[in-house]
């Protein structure tokens, strides 16, 4: 009895002797701990160091660290308050597919990134984590987001562009924040940190690299870099700048209720419109239910498939059977569809097949099908394709700007303390 409470003491002991856990920032009723920004500040690093990009300083990189955590926990509190959860099984799927996008099994996967110094718990819990925010940001801003006919319409009516090509910028973006209803010396503030950051430009200071150091945008770890966006899916503040810019040029301070921005083109590019291949297909299909089995599914496909190879009309046994009442009436005629339509296992057995070729019966997510290829086509689809390509720049130019507002206003509304870094 003596020993155990020996040994019990002794614990004790060893765990006081411990220094404890600083608190480095109160975010509403949650803490992040020193240990909490030392993982991520040295996820930060090799994240950086993998890609060659330029690591800032220790302090520069330490601040732009904490500010994303205090995103990433308002974020994930207003998540939790609304209910978006994510459970094991579409974590470990997630992170199935990441393994097998690396070409690796997940026990691999896990074993190469022990290897490489990574906690795999703390890199699943990561994962789940930024699901969770991907979940939130599209119930909470990209669901929200609604591109009517009249927009579309009076975007192609002053669309410059109409030989069929257009350009697409690559582009980096430094932020200085201004908070909502700011006071003057916020702003006064604010404008010096931006007249900083033009003398660093201008003195042949590497843009990305003063972004990493500076900007409060939400890439700032990415040297600001936005990716590659067409001029449909430019935010409204930058649409005619950018075009304005030659590569490698940096636009005036433009401003925003978030605050100054910088926009850099680091490069450009035309992109041209092709033709689209259509295929004209019939199908039969047979649903399985608590009535048909996969296995007599099956079976009645093949048993239909061998009169239509011994002479029967397809379209008429497609009438009488199939399950696809939308197509049956028409024969089991789908019409032409273009690439991507159709469900990945349907379209890669569609492809396949030569024109007037039967398939072999075959299972997709919706049941079992019979398939047959009428004809083929290239057809231009210019007028439909570019109300579409119109109507998602216009969806992701008013994504970007209702996100960066939603943030602003997490951020607002959240209570932070800065504790001593």
């Amino acid at each position: 009895m003596i020993k155990y409470l020996l040994a019990g003491l002794l614990l004790a002991s060893t765990v006081w002797a411990q220094p404890l856990d600083r608190i480095v920032a109160v975010v509403n009723d949650e803490v992040i701990l020193e240990s909490d920004l030392g993982e991520m500040e040295q996820t930060v690093r090799q994240q950086l160091r993998q890609r060659e990009a330029a690591v800032p300083p220790g302090d520069i990189l330490r601040r732009q660290v904490l500010e994303r955590l205090i995103m990433q926990r308002i974020q994930l509190q207003r998540a939790d308050s609304v209910g978006v959860r994510v459970g094991d099984d579409a974590l470990n799927a997630a992170l199935r597919q990441i393994a097998n996008n690396n070409n690796m099994n997940l026990r691999q996967f896990r074993d190469v990134l022990q290897e490489d110094g990574y906690d795999f718990s703390y890199f699943r819990e990561t994962i789940r984590e930024e699901m969770i925010i991907t979940r939130l940001r599209k119930s909470q801003v990209e669901d929200r987001v609604v591109v009517s006919d009249r927009e579309v319409d009076n975007f192609l009516s002053t669309q410059t562009a109409q030989d069929g090509s257009e350009v697409e910028y690559q582009l980096q973006h430094i932020l200085v924040s201004v908070p909502e209803a700011a006071a003057p010396e916020d702003v006064q503030q604010a404008q010096k940190k931006l007249e900083k950051i033009q003398a660093l430009l201008t003195e042949g200071g590497d843009f990305a690299e003063v972004a990493a150091g500076y900007s409060d945008g939400q890439n700032a770890l990415e040297g600001g870099a936005l990716g590659w966006r067409k001029q449909g899916e430019l935010p409204s503040l930058f649409a005619e700048v950018v075009p304005q810019l030659v590569v490698g040029e940096v636009s005036e301070p433009l401003r925003s209720g978030s605050g100054f921005h910088l926009v850099r083109v680091k490069d450009k590019k035309s992109q041209e419109v092709h033709l689209v291949k259509q295929t004209l297909a019939s199908h039969i299909l047979i649903r399985t239910n608590e009535l048909t089995t996969d296995e007599q599914a099956e079976n009645r496909l093949e048993q239909l498939r061998q009169r239509i190879v011994s002479g029967e009309n397809f379209a008429e046994l497609a009438r009488a059977h199939s399950d696809d009442t939308g197509s049956a009436i028409d024969g089991g005629s789908l019409g032409w569809t273009s690439p991507g339509v159709m469900v990945p296992e349907f379209e890669e057995k569609m492809d396949a097949l030569a024109i007037g070729e039967l398939s072999d019966v075959f299972k997709s997510r919706f049941g079992w099908h019979l398939v047959k290829v009428i004809d083929r086509r290239e057809q231009n689809m210019a007028d439909e394709f570019k109300r579409n390509k119109a109507r998602e720049q216009i969806r992701q130019r008013k994504i970007d700007e209702e996100m960066e507002s939603w943030l602003r206003a997490l951020r607002d509304e959240a209570y932070v303390e800065y504790r001593e870094l």
